[in-house]
């Protein structure tokens, strides 16, 4: 585990220091998250090296990243709180998640963003330089809950996608 202090805040990898509240709080309305299931949230920090900042005991910001701590990581989850935004929080965070003993020397570090190219940019990420090298799987509507609460199954009786799947999967054609 490893902390760091900046003025009133901190920087922490402690387990024990996460508030899944204030983390499953902020994820279950991301865009990229939204609906994420509270289990779900704890078993991803469970199985990945988590950060959260602090200011004083309350966690304002969170990242996690997914990594096999020798080639490669993947930056997700990234969050400050609204009300802390603006005060180089999230700059801070990036130079401490990169400073990390144990995620050095990486071939590959991904993430994705809608909204925060900036940022990242100034920490050396950039677009993909061959994106047709890469591929995903994407399963929109992971995290809607089925009237049981459980996750809601988007695959029709034959195992094909549901059409709504389908026009999102084809951006409508």
């Amino acid at each position: 585990m490893m902390e760091v202090k900046r003025d009133d805040f901190a920087i922490s990898t402690d387990p024990a220091r996460f508030d899944l509240n204030v983390i499953h709080g902020y994820l279950t309305r991301s865009y990229w998250a939204e609906g994420i299931s509270r289990e779900l949230v704890a078993h991803s920090i469970a199985n990945s090296l988590c950060f959260g900042i602090y200011h004083g005991e309350r966690q304002v910001g969170f990242a996690r990243v997914i990594t096999d701590k020798t080639t490669f990581g993947y930056l997700a989850d990234v969050f400050v709180l609204e009300e802390y935004r603006s005060r180089g929080l999230s700059k801070w965070l990036m130079e401490v998640i990169l400073a990390h003993p144990e995620l050095q020397g990486f071939r590959r570090w991904l993430l994705a963003t809608r909204s925060a190219h900036g940022l990242y940019k100034q920490f050396g990420f950039d677009l993909l330089a061959h994106l047709e090298n890469m591929m995903e799987i994407v399963r929109a509507g992971m995290y809607a809950a089925d009237e049981s609460g459980g996750r809601a199954d988007r695959r029709t009786k034959s195992g094909g996608l549901d059409a709504a799947d389908e026009k999102r999967r084809t951006g409508g054609r």
